[in-house]
């Protein structure tokens, strides 16, 4: 996967975030199903960032940045921001 596959992922994951929040707020409010996908989103935004920054670290320490590998939900979530 290279960087452009990653931003890519990122942009469609941030326009499916926006539309759920737009029909939130618009007094429709959002069903079981749409939250659940809205959580999984926020979880795979936070994968791709991450994936995105392991490889930009691995590039500037010139290491090859294909080595890079998504880390799963329960390391990605613990994250202190």
């Amino acid at each position: 996967m290279n960087d452009q596959t990653i931003f890519d992922r990122i942009n469609d994951l941030s326009r499916q975030e926006e539309e759920l929040w737009k029909r939130a707020s618009s007094g429709e409010g959002l069903d079981t199903t749409e939250r659940e996908r809205l959580d999984t989103i926020k979880v795979q935004l936070d994968q791709a960032y991450d994936l995105l920054h392991q490889r930009q670290a691995k590039r500037s320490a010139g290491v090859d940045p294909e080595g890079a590998k998504e880390r799963p939900p329960e390391v990605v979530e613990r994250y202190q921001q």
